[in-house]
């Protein structure tokens, strides 16, 4: 890559330190760094704002600072939660793109999940069953969330398993993990033990018929407190 492609020295400095140091990495303090990459503390502080946006950096008080490995969903996040504070109605629109990529990525991902991954399912699915059949009844979106992302944990593409989990975060930023309509999660989770069912069974056409289902159910289900909603980038 030509240097300061990136338009950051810290940037390019963190792309190249994780090429010879795979993973995370502790990084010198400010001032050393400094001086190594020929740029002022306040400058170098900036860049590193922009790092830990983005999710390649972290800096804590004992620790020090870090570099973290690659992932996707804090630079999606950040952006689609202004996209959303600007204007709700573009989580709509982010969820369509979600549901469009999880249809497109569906046969590759379901056929690349181990027995533990599908046993898992089954846990997640029944915990689910459990939870809107107890007393009080229990929303059980955290198994919706983690039923989802498991089903495409497997995909080697950390852009796909990026907008796929902020999507989640922007499910539970505007509420939707907090409330729905008794007989829409019973129908929610008929589809998602059909789909369960099916992947387990090997059969991932009927998987994906029952995803399709699934998911056009969620265009009938409102977004609540649209107009006054507080979205926190992160």
């Amino acid at each position: 890559m030509p240097r300061n492609q990136l338009n950051s020295d810290f940037l390019e400095y963190l792309a190249a330190d994780s090429q010879t140091n795979p993973g995370s990495h502790k990084l010198p303090p400010l001032s050393e760094l400094s001086k190594e990459l020929g740029i002022s503390v306040p400058t170098l502080r900036e860049q590193m704002e922009v790092a830990r946006a983005i999710g390649v950096v972290e800096a804590r008080p004992r620790t020090g600072l870090k570099r973290l490995p690659y992932r996707f969903t804090p630079a999606v996040w950040n952006s689609l939660a202004y996209a959303i504070a600007v204007e709700p109605a573009y989580f709509q629109s982010f969820a369509d793109l979600r549901r469009n990529l999880e249809m497109a990525y569906w046969h590759t991902a379901t056929a690349a999940l181990t027995c533990e991954d599908h046993q898992l399912l089954k846990d997640l699915v029944a915990k689910a069953w459990e939870k809107l059949h107890g007393s009080p009844i229990q929303i059980p979106h955290a198994e919706h969330r983690a039923l989802h992302m498991t089903i495409y944990t497997r995909l080697d593409n950390p852009f796909v398993l990026g907008l796929l989990e902020a999507y989640w975060d922007a499910y539970e930023a505007v509420g939707l993990s907090l409330y729905a309509d008794y007989r829409y999660l019973q129908e929610v989770w008929m589809y998602h033990q059909e789909m369960v069912d099916a992947i387990c069974a090997g059969d991932l056409e009927a998987g994906f018929r029952a995803l399709v289902k699934h998911t056009d159910l969620f265009h009938h289900l409102p977004v609540p407190g649209e107009a006054g909603m507080k979205v926190v980038a992160r």
